[in-house]
């Protein structure tokens, strides 16, 4: 700070605004801490703000400091900083002009050595055993004999190679492969989406969907394995709705994908060798089927023919069988004959009788009586007719007259109802004023009742009101100082006035006693003298 002064004397003192004394304080912090090395524990991280920044704080067991990973550095970060983690971070120091404060900008975040990992890993798997996605009951069933197989991995390494050839050597199904990163920064948020994204596609599109998936990755220590500790990562393999095999690592490596996946493969070529059986002891174990249910049909044929001959022999023979139905078939067809003879004999019998019974005399009788009956009916008809003829000419002439006199009971209704719309105006006009008359005498009596409880009628006996200079009533003498400006309202109109010292005047204690109106001052007519020793209020 020697700087900013010209001399040590403090008449000489050179003067700053705030503004440029904290931009100097500003440009030494960023000067003299423009790349630091932090280690500390995170506290109160809340996640990304809506803006994608990341505000916390870094604390060790005396102090803390407040920390911010901009937007850009923040998906960047290899670790995603969580509560209680302790890290080392690297930055710079910068400080707020707007409050006097410092912080760390942090470009750059890794976990405190493998014991902070290893930490890390135990509280999420605590955390996800506690959610539920590492429950045995979710776990699904691989499928016997898949037709599509996904692979996440990278597709540049060895362990797609391997997991291709092992399944060529096993069974040759359809591979389809989502190459992502499995090591660095953004990792894990591309293998979430590769299990999402295989998730995704609809059974039966143009593009096949997989049966199971193989998210797979070589040995290596245990940040190169830190994405399949991701929480997305966990979550999307837990969520996934095709069965899937973890595959990452040896045999010893254990990550948290491990624990969420249906089925864990020690190795990538287990994988392959767990998802596909082999196409060569299917054969065979067809062949050794075949065999023996060619084996099983022969001798169930030969039971079956064994058992019909048997059958067979205790079966009548044909002429057993048919001898009774020929018999009375023969003595059917020898006594046919005869029988339609007697038949037509009868027949004719009864076909003479009733010609017999027809004549040419009774037909016409018959005919004569069925034309009197029809005489009959035509004459009743007709009288019926003429019946509903006269009955409608009748109805017809009631509605006539009633249509006749509508028109004169429409005309004395008309006068009946304009009397009556004539006289219910009058009652309304009448109505509205006896209201209007009420409501004035009403409003008249509230305005007199307002005049009579205002303070200016206390004013008009010559009483005062003091105020102070935010206008408000004096009500008690222990409210005002000395040399303090006030205001005194009389009632036709105010004054200025200012406190002056002494002894108050005798009668003011009775004065400040009235706290529930306005103080009085004197009396317009007379105005007492201030006693000695105490300055004139005008």
């Amino acid at each position: 700070m020697s700087n900013f002064f010209a001399d040590d004397s403090p008449s000489n003192l050179t003067e700053f605004t705030v503004s440029e004394l904290s931009g100097s304080i500003k440009r030494t912090v960023e000067t003299a801490f423009d790349h630091v090395r932090v280690r500390g524990e995170i506290s109160g991280f809340r996640g990304q703000h809506s803006s994608g920044h990341a505000y916390f704080s870094l604390k060790d067991d005396k102090s803390r400091i407040d920390a911010v990973i901009w937007k850009g550095s923040f998906a960047k970060l290899k670790y995603r900083p969580e509560e209680g983690m302790e890290v080392i971070a690297t930055g710079r120091i910068t400080t707020f002009p707007g409050s006097s404060k410092y912080q760390i900008v942090i470009e750059q975040m890794e976990p405190a050595g493998a014991g902070a990992l290893m930490a890390l890993i135990e509280e999420r798997k605590r955390r996800f055993t506690a959610e539920g996605l590492f429950d045995p009951a979710t776990k699904q069933l691989l499928p016997f004999m898949p037709k599509v197989i996904g692979v996440i991995t990278s597709p540049t390494g060895a362990v797609i190679r391997d997991i291709l050839h092992r399944i060529s050597d096993r069974f040759p199904v359809h591979v389809m492969v989502w190459p992502v990163k499995v090591q660095g920064e953004g990792s894990g948020d591309e293998v979430a989406n590769a299990i999402i994204g295989f998730n995704a596609i609809e059974p039966g599109g143009p593009v096949a969907r997989p049966d199971v998936l193989i998210v797979a990755r070589g040995g290596g220590s245990l940040e190169d394995l830190w994405s399949f500790n991701d929480e997305a990562v966990v979550r999307a393999a837990a969520a996934s709705d095709i069965p899937l095999i973890s595959a990452v690592g040896h045999e010893t490596d254990w990550t948290l994908i491990d624990y969420a996946a249906d089925v864990r493969a020690p190795t990538p070529t287990g994988a392959a060798e767990m998802a596909v059986p082999v196409k060569a002891d299917l054969q065979a174990q067809i062949a050794t089927l075949a065999a023996r249910l060619s084996g099983a049909t022969s001798r169930q044929m030969d039971y079956r023919s064994q058992s019909l001959r048997a059958l067979a022999r205790a079966l009548p023979s044909l002429d057993q069988l048919l001898a009774l139905p020929r018999r009375r078939f023969d003595e059917a067809s020898s006594g046919l004959g005869r029988s339609l003879e007697l038949n037509t004999m009868n027949k004719r019998r009864s076909f003479e009788r009733a010609a017999a019974r027809l004549s040419p005399d009774m037909l016409t009788r018959r005919l004569v009586e069925r034309q009197q009956r029809l005489g009959e009916q035509a004459t009743r008809a007709e009288r019926v007719i003429e019946r509903l003829i006269e009955r409608n000419k009748a109805r017809l002439g009631r509605f006539d007259a009633t249509l006749t006199a509508v028109p004169a009971r429409l005309q004395a209704l008309t006068a009946r109802s304009k009397d009556r719309l004539e006289s219910l105006g009058r009652r309304a006009d009448s109505a509205v004023i006896h209201d209007l008359r009420r409501a004035r005498t009403l409003v008249v009596a509230q305005d007199r009742m307002l005049h009579s409880l205002s303070y200016k009628n206390v004013l008009q006996r010559g009483y005062a009101v003091i105020r102070d200079e935010q206008d408000r009533p004096i009500s008690r003498a222990a409210a005002l100082g000395a040399s303090q400006p006030v205001a005194i309202e009389f009632a036709d109109g105010r004054i200025a006035a200012v406190i002056g010292e002494g002894v108050p005047p005798p009668g003011s204690a009775d004065l400040q006693s009235t706290s529930s109106r306005p103080q009085p001052a004197a009396k317009p007519a007379r105005k007492p003298e201030p006693p000695a020793g105490q300055g004139s209020l005008f």
